[in-house]
C-alpha cells in the first residue's frame, strides 16, 4: 500500500491525480504485482484522507512473505519517496501494508544488532578481566563464542534447508551463543584453574575439570536444549524457529566449552594464568561473600523465604491482566518510514486500509453464476459490527446496503473492471472487509470472530492481521500445556538422574516458575501498561507480542536451570565428602556462586545490549531475559534455594527406594570425589577440612561420608544393663 500526501492543495488537483494514476499504473504493469487500484483510478471515496491531501494506492504482491519482503528490498524504493508533479509540487509517497512494515522491522533489527555487539564485547571482556585477572583466561571464553556463534550459524544453515527459519531466530541464535558459550568457559576455565592451585598436573586438571564441570556442563546444555525444544510443538513457524536455533546454540557451545577448550588447556598450562592484571589473595573458603550470605539464610530460613517469596509474587502480580497481541507498524519507533505511513492512515482515515480482513470463499465455483448469493453475503458482512466496508466482486456494501451494485434485476453480473475483477477467480472469490477499529486489539480479535459465525451459502476462510491474532492465541493457547508437561517432565526425569532425589527436583521447577512469573509481572507492568515507555522510547500498546512470552519462558527457563545444576553440582560434590546438608550448601554456594553471578551478569550484558534496539519487542525480550538471569542468579540462588535446602534438610536428597534402584542403574551423577590424602598439610586435606565447618552456633553430630541420598547413620550404642526384677 502507497500513501501519497501533498503539502499543498488536494489529491484531486489534476497535477497531483496525473502522479498518482502514474504510480499506480506502474504498480499494475510490474513484475509480481497482481492488482493494482487507487483513488484516481476509479474516484473512490473511500481511500481519500478526510482533509483531502492524502490519498491511497493498494497493490497486492502474490507469494510467500520471503517473497514480499524480497519485493520491497528491490524495489520498494523506486516508489516510496518524494515524487514532483508536473506544476512542481513535491509528493510524499510512504509505504505501509505488512510488506514495507516488516521489510523496515527486519532491516532496523539487523542494524541494531550489530551495535548490540559492538557494546557487549567490550563489556564482556572487561568483566571477564574483573573474574580471572588476566588477559589469557579472559580471552578463552571469547574465543568459545566466537566459535560457538559460527557453529550455530552452519547448523542453522543445514536446518534451514529441509524447514522453514525466521530470521528473527538469527537474532537469539548469536546472543545464546555467545552468552552460553562464555558461561560455559567460565566455569571450565575456573575449575581448571581451581585444580592447578590445588596442585595438580595440568594433565590431572584436565581430567578433573572434564569429570566434574565438563560433565555439569553437558548435563546443563541437554537441560538448556530440552526447554528450547519445547518450542517445536507450538505450530506457529516463528516459534518453531527458535527451538531449532536453541538446539544448535546448546550443542555447539557445549561441545565448545568440552572438547575444545580442555584441549586448548592442555595446550596453556598454567600458562592460563599469564599476563595478569591484579592479584588478589584468595580468602578462605568459609569466610566468602557468599558463604556468610548462606549462613545467614539458613539461620532464619523462614523469614527469608516468606520475604523474598512475598517479594517475587508482588512483582508477578501485573501478570495476571496479561493481553497478547501481534506486532505491528509501533512496534518501529516514531519517525520511521513505515509507522509515519500507517500513522496517516489512522489519522487521516475513518477506517483502517492498511489492515483488512481478507474473506475467501474456497471452491465457491463462478461468482457470476451465483452473483445474488455473493451480494446477499456481502451486504450481510457489511452489517457486521466494527466494519466501515466491504469490497467484492459484486460491488461496494456498508452499514447491511448496497453503496455500488453490479449484480442486475435478472441476477447477472455486470463488469465493473479492474475495481472489482481483482476479487474473481476461476474456482471462487474472495471480499475485502474493511474494519473501523484497531486491527490488532480485542475489538479486531471479537471482529473476527463475528464474521466467522456469519452465516455464507459456500465455505469460507478468514485471513488479516485479526485473523492472524486470534489464530495465533488458539494455537499458543492448545499447545502450551503440551509444552509445559514436556518440560516439566523431562527436566524432572534429568535432575533426579543427576542428584538421585525427588526433592531437588520439585524445588528446582518451583523456584524457576516463582522466578519467572516475577519477570512476566515486570514485563506487563513496563510495556503493556506502557511505564518507561519514554526512557526506553517504546509505543505501548496495551498488549505484550504473544510469541515473545512464550520465547522467553523456554529461554529463561533453560538459564535457570543452567545455574541450578551448576550450583546443585558443587553442594552435592560438598555433600558426598561431609555428609552434612548445612555445611554443604554453604560450602556449595561459595565455591559457585562467584562464578554463576558473574555468568549471569556476562549473559544479561549480551542481552542488556538488545535494549539498544529500536524494535520494541526486540527491547521486550533482551531487557525480559536480562532481568529473568539476574533475578535468578542473585536473588532466587542467594535467598529461597539455601533456605529451603536449609529447611528440608538431609530429605533434600530423598527418594524413594525403587527409584535409587533405578537411579544406579542408569543415573548420571557428578564423577566420584575424589580420595582424600592422609597427609594434614596438603592442600586437598585442607579443602575436606573446610568442608566440615558449621555456622556459627551449630552443635549438630558431625557424620562420616556416607552414600548419597541415605538417612545419616545411627551412632552405635551399648545398652546398659538392667538390674533384676
Amino acid at each position: 500500500m502507497l500513501v501519497v500526501s501533498t503539502p499543498e492543495g488536494s489529491v484531486d488537483d489534476p497535477d497531483v491525480a496525473d502522479v498518482g494514476r502514474r504510480l499506480s499504473q506502474d504498480l499494475r504493469d510490474h513484475a509480481g504485482v497482481t492488482s493494482s487500484l487507487s483513488y484516481w483510478d476509479f474516484n473512490a471515496p473511500p481511500l481519500r484522507g478526510t482533509d483531502g491531501d492524502t490519498a491511497l494506492i493498494l497493490a497486492t504482491i502474490a507469494g510467500s512473505d520471503d517473497v514480499v519482503d524480497n519485493w520491497v528490498a528491490e524495489f520498494g524504493d523506486d516508489f516510496i519517496g518524494e515524487h514532483e508533479t508536473a506544476n512542481g509540487t513535491t509528493l510524499i509517497v510512504g509505504g505501509s501494508g505488512f510488506g514495507p512494515i516488516f521489510h523496515e522491522i527486519g532491516e532496523t533489527i539487523e542494524e541494531d544488532l550489530i551495535r548490540a555487539e559492538l557494546i557487549a564485547l567490550p563489556l564482556t571482556l572487561i568483566l571477564l578481566l574483573f573474574v580471572f585477572r588476566s588477559l589469557v583466561a579472559a580471552l578463552l571464553p571469547l574465543l568459545v563464542g566466537g566459535l560457538a556463534i559460527v557453529g550455530a550459524f552452519v547448523v542453522l544453515k543445514i536446518v534451514s534447508s529441509i524447514t522453514e527459519v525466521s530470521i528473527f531466530s538469527l537474532n537469539m541464535t548469536t546472543a545464546m551463543s555467545l552468552g552460553l558459550a562464555i558461561d560455559y568457559s567460565l566455569f571450565i576455565v575456573s575449575r581448571f584453574r581451581e585444580e592447578l592451585a590445588l596442585g595438580k598436573t595440568t594433565e590431572e586438571a584436565v581430567v578433573r575439570t572434564v569429570e566434574t564441570a565438563g560433565r555439569t556442563i553437558l548435563f546443563s546444555a541437554v537441560t538448556v536444549a530440552v526447554a528450547l525444544s519445547a518450542l517445536l510443538v507450538f505450530p506457529l513457524p516463528f516459534l518453531r524457529s527458535f527451538g531449532w536455533a536453541g538446539l544448535a546454540v546448546a550443542m555447539v557451545a557445549a561441545v565448545g566449552a568440552i572438547v575444545f577448550l580442555p584441549a586448548l588447556l592442555a595446550i596453556l598450562g598454567p600458562r592460563v594464568n599469564k599476563l595478569a592484571i591484579w592479584r588478589r589473595e584468595p580468602k578462605p573458603v568459609d569466610q566468602g561473600f557468599w558463604h556468610r550470605i548462606a549462613q545467614f539464610v539458613m539461620r532464619r530460613p523462614v523469614p527469608v523465604a516468606v520475604i523474598v517469596t512475598s517479594f517475587l509474587l508482588l512483582l508477578g502480580a501485573p501478570f495476571l491482566h496479561l493481553e497478547l497481541g501481534l506486532p505491528d507498524d509501533r512496534v518501529l519507533p516514531e519517525g520511521a518510514e513505515s509507522r509515519e505511513a500507517t500513522d496517516t492512515i489512522r489519522d487521516a482515515f475513518d477506517s483502517s486500509e492498511s489492515s483488512t480482513v481478507q474473506v475467501v470463499a474456497v471452491d465457491a465455483g463462478d461468482p457470476a453464476a451465483m452473483a445474488s448469493d455473493v451480494e446477499a453475503y456481502a451486504v450481510e458482512l457489511s452489517s457486521v459490527p466494527g466494519v466501515a466496508r466491504v469490497d467484492g466482486v459484486t460491488g461496494i456494501y456498508s452499514g447491511g446496503a448496497a453503496e455500488l451494485s453490479l449484480v442486475g434485476d435478472d441476477g447477472s453480473l455486470t463488469d465493473g473492471g479492474d475495481a472489482t475483477a481483482r476479487f474473481a477467480g476461476d474456482s471462487g472469490t474472495w471480499f475485502s472487509v474493511v474494519p473501523d477499529v484497531e486491527p490488532i486489539s480485542g475489538e479486531g480479535e471479537q471482529l473476527v470472530r463475528d464474521i466467522r459465525d456469519v452465516d455464507a451459502p459456500f465455505e469460507v476462510v478468514v485471513g488479516g492481521q485479526s485473523a492472524e491474532l486470534v489464530d495465533s492465541k488458539n494455537g499458543i493457547f492448545d499447545r502450551l500445556p503440551i509444552a509445559l508437561a514436556l518440560i516439566a517432565i523431562v527436566m524432572f526425569v534429568l535432575l533426579f538422574l543427576a542428584f538421585n532425589s525427588v526433592v531437588i527436583p520439585l524445588k528446582a521447577l518451583l523456584l524457576n516458575i516463582l522466578s519467572l512469573t516475577a519477570t512476566f509481572g515486570a514485563m506487563v507492568w513496563i510495556f503493556q501498561d506502557g511505564n518507561l515507555s519514554g526512557f526506553l522510547n517504546f509505543t505501548a500498546t496495551g498488549t505484550l507480542t504473544a510469541t515473545v512470552p512464550i520465547l522467553m519462558f523456554c529461554v529463561a527457563f533453560g538459564l535457570s536451570m543452567d545455574y541450578e545444576v551448576f550450583l546443585l553440582s558443587r553442594i552435592k560434590e560438598e555433600y558426598d565428602h561431609s555428609g552434612d546438608n548445612t555445611s554443604s550448601v554453604a560450602l556449595g554456594l561459595e565455591k559457585s556462586g562467584r562464578i554463576v553471578s558473574a555468568a549471569a551478569i556476562l549473559i544479561s550484558i549480551v542481552f542488556l545490549a538488545f535494549v539498544t534496539n529500536r524494535v520494541s519487542f526486540m527491547v521486550l525480550f533482551g531487557l525480559g531475559l536480562a532481568l529473568a538471569v539476574l533475578m535468578d542468579a542473585f536473588v532466587v540462588r542467594g535467598t529461597l534455594v539455601p533456605a529451603f535446602m536449609r529447611l528440608a534438610g538431609d530429605w533434600n536428597w530423598w527418594a524413594p527406594k525403587w527409584m535409587k534402584r533405578i537411579h544406579a542403574r542408569v543415573g548420571i551423577s557428578e564423577a566420584e570425589p575424589e580420595e582424600l590424602p592422609t597427609t594434614s598439610s596438603s592442600p586437598a586435606r585442607r579443602r575436606y577440612q573446610n568442608t566440615t565447618s558449621r555456622p556459627e552456633g551449630d552443635k549438630r553430630r558431625r557424620y562420616p561420608r556416607r552414600a548419597s541420598g541415605g538417612k545419616p547413620p545411627r551412632a552405635e550404642t551399648t545398652p546398659e544393663p538392667r538390674g533384676p526384677r
